[in-house]
């Protein structure tokens, strides 16, 4: 019973640890700016392997390679890559424009130039990075390795590790336990 539970487990493990399929379909990325610019050390041990073409020009990106998602990351997203405008509205019929033209105003909240939505700066990424869907805006991919320090050194050791991760999980061979 106990072999039968450990099987059980062992699969379950394995099924959760499989690559996401879409990852496959990634050709090209653009990896956005990251703290102590370990982008720059991504690119270049991304573009050594031959794993994905690192572009400059976000708008030929299959995926973005990033240290943080949430608020700031979406923002970034639309700035990259703004949403279609949405439909006009329809013209309001012509009764309810004679009301709003005799002055019927409804308040308005006004909040100010200083009730600006703030982020944590120093929430910034610390050894998470993230491979998100150009398109569907999905992470495809993710994965922990914090560099010791912010030294040249330690940063490419860094990207190098997490590159040889990324060819592990792409290929999917089972990855030896540490």
């Amino acid at each position: 019973m106990k072999l039968f539970c450990g099987l059980i487990l062992g699969a379950a493990t394995l099924a959760f640890a499989a690559v996401n399929p879409q990852l496959k379909q990634v050709n090209t990325v653009y990896i956005l700016a990251m703290t102590g610019g370990l982008d720059q050390f991504l690119a270049n041990q991304i573009a050594a392997s031959g794993l994905f073409q690192v572009v400059t020009d976000p708008k030929k990106a299959d995926a973005i390679i990033t240290d943080r998602v949430g608020e700031p990351f979406e923002t970034k997203l639309n700035e990259l890559y703004p949403p279609p405008a949405p439909p006009a509205p329809p013209p309001p019929p012509e009764n309810d424009a004679k009301k709003k033209a005799g002055g019927d105003k409804k308040d308005v909240l006004d909040l100010g130039a200083g009730s600006g939505f703030r982020v944590n700066a120093g929430g910034r990424g610390k050894g998470n990075l993230f491979i998100v869907d150009r398109k569907s805006r999905k992470v495809l991919w993710s994965t922990f390795e914090p560099p010791k320090d912010s030294t040249p050194s330690e940063l490419s050791k860094t990207a190098e590790k997490v590159v040889k991760r990324l060819k592990l999980d792409l290929s999917d061979k089972k990855q030896p336990s540490e």
